[in-house]
């Protein structure tokens, strides 16, 4: 009877020696994907070479740009879209990925079709100011990271297989 419990030590022990590995590479994994996720976020502008008073002047468009648009909300669209950002900032603290993305709770906001078009209006006066502000060089660039954007995004949808029914 001595032997059983023995046995079933043992083979704990080589369970938990031959998992180690595995859960350590599993965490060596997950904060190079934090770190290549991190990178990813600041967007095409770093490889367009902008000098610091571009920068400057495309911060000063984007504030502008968000302060109009947070003008065209009501006090409760408001008052769910910093819940919202709340709950994507609590996720990601936790080291989850935000469940939906800032597009997911806009859609959630019911906006009316006036709110949409100034919206609109406002994005594409900031994104013909910002363009102003590069080079004939830099919009090159920016159209060509744009396309490749789109192109990465299509072979996406494209590999995805569609629901089992």
């Amino acid at each position: 009877m001595q032997l059983k419990p023995l046995s079933l030590l043992a083979g704990a022990i080589a369970l938990t020696l031959t998992t180690t590995p595995f859960a350590v590479h599993a965490q060596t994994n997950s904060s190079a994907a934090s770190v290549i996720a991190q990178g990813a976020r600041k967007g095409p502008w770093e490889s367009l070479g902008l000098s610091n008073e571009q920068k400057s002047r495309i911060k000063q468009i984007m504030d502008n740009s968000r302060t109009q648009i947070e003008a065209v909300f009501t006090p409760e669209q408001k008052a769910k879209l910093e819940a919202a950002r709340q709950a994507r900032q609590a996720q990601r603290q936790q080291g989850q990925r935000p469940q939906a993305g800032r597009r997911g709770n806009v859609a959630d906001l019911n906006l009316t079709q006036d709110q949409k078009n100034r919206i609109k209006s406002i994005r594409q006066s900031s994104k013909q100011q910002i363009e102003a502000v590069l080079t004939p060089e830099q919009r090159a660039k920016l159209q060509e990271l744009k396309a490749n954007r789109r192109q990465r995004w299509q072979q996406r949808q494209n590999n995805q297989t569609p629901p089992q029914s």
